[in-house]
């Protein structure tokens, strides 16, 4: 590694950790029985074990699963978006990615993603040419759109935290706020969604467009919206006090955050399980494989799957 990805690596690391002191004060990780440990949650496929399918990133996030299940995801230290197939191959997928973070498919098959090197949200297609959706809010630069999701008309719900980045000139934000941000289908500014929040991290929607999840993740809180029919958000409601660095849906609409392991909660907000990831920091998650059933964890250096008995719906 050469001495700049070093540094920028070392900065994440600090930074998250300071994420996980604040999450679960005091909490030390402690390898457990893991398999006696996954099967008493009940959404994880009986007898099924987590998996290391690599350890030789710095910073993993954002994964995405295309049409086919192949989960694609960043190592955002190194400007790398790797490719995990559905017959559980291994490739890089794109250099130079404009230090993606958060990614998501939109309907035509292009990759959606949080380019926080320059404060970009970048359409990729097929053949890895990229297009700058949005990189400004009234004439400001973004703090760093962070992670997103994609509602069924086509129009993205972004978060937009600020983390000071060590390829970045600028050492303070542009915006005073830290927001949530809807771009509309087939508009190029735009609206502040919810701007009363500390640091908004982690983003997911219902699959019928109805619902929105946002992590609050320094106030440690995850939020429940109800969409209306011109994207706006109402009726905010706590959904659990925990925050999250990413979050994923499954098709019972439990939902599962992250950070030390990942921990799942039913449609009332009820405690499932937490999966015990052996990882400093697990940042995002996501559902794929050909049956949607490959449940695939970013986790620092590593990535893992493990085999649920619930599909994704992202």
């Amino acid at each position: 590694m050469n001495n700049r990805n070093s540094s920028e690596n070392m900065y994440n690391k600090a930074n998250f950790i300071f994420i996980t002191i604040l999450l679960f004060p005091g909490s030390v990780f402690c390898q457990r029985d893991t398999q006696q440990h996954f099967d008493s949650i009940k959404v994880v496929k009986p007898g099924a074990a987590l998996i290391q399918v690599s350890k030789q990133f710095s910073f993993t996030e954002g994964p995405a699963a295309d049409k086919k299940g192949n989960i694609f995801f960043t190592d955002q230290p190194n400007d790398k978006i790797w490719k995990y197939d559905t017959e559980g191959n291994l490739s890089l997928f794109m250099d130079k990615t404009g230090r993606s973070n958060g990614l998501y498919f939109d309907r035509d098959g292009h990759l959606v993603a949080c380019a926080d090197e320059k404060n970009e949200i970048w359409s990729i297609d097929p053949e890895k040419k990229a297009t700058v959706i949005v990189n400004n809010f009234h004439g400001h630069r973004y703090n760093g759109p962070n992670d997103l999701w994609i509602d069924p008309t086509g129009g993205i719900y972004f978060t937009d935290p600020y983390y000071q980045r060590d390829y970045w000139e600028r050492k303070k934000p542009d915006l005073e706020k830290q927001n949530v941000y809807y771009l509309a289908s087939g508009q190029t500014e735009a609206v502040a969604m919810d701007t009363t929040l500390m640091q908004p991290n982690g983003i997911v929607g219902t699959p019928d467009g109805k619902y929105l999840y946002v992590a609050d993740i320094r106030a440690n809180k995850t939020y429940k919206y109800q969409i209306s029919k011109d994207g706006s958000l109402i009726n905010r409601q706590l959904f659990v006090s925990q925050g999250s660095d990413g979050m994923t849906l499954d098709d019972k609409g439990n939902l599962y955050l992250t950070g030390r392991g990942v921990t799942i909660y039913d449609v009332s907000g009820i405690k499932i399980g937490n999966i015990a990831v052996p990882s400093n920091w697990v940042g995002n998650v996501c559902f794929g494989g050909k049956n949607r059933t490959t449940l695939f964890i970013t986790a620092s250096e590593s990535v893992y799957v493990l085999e649920m008995q619930v599909k994704g719906v992202e």
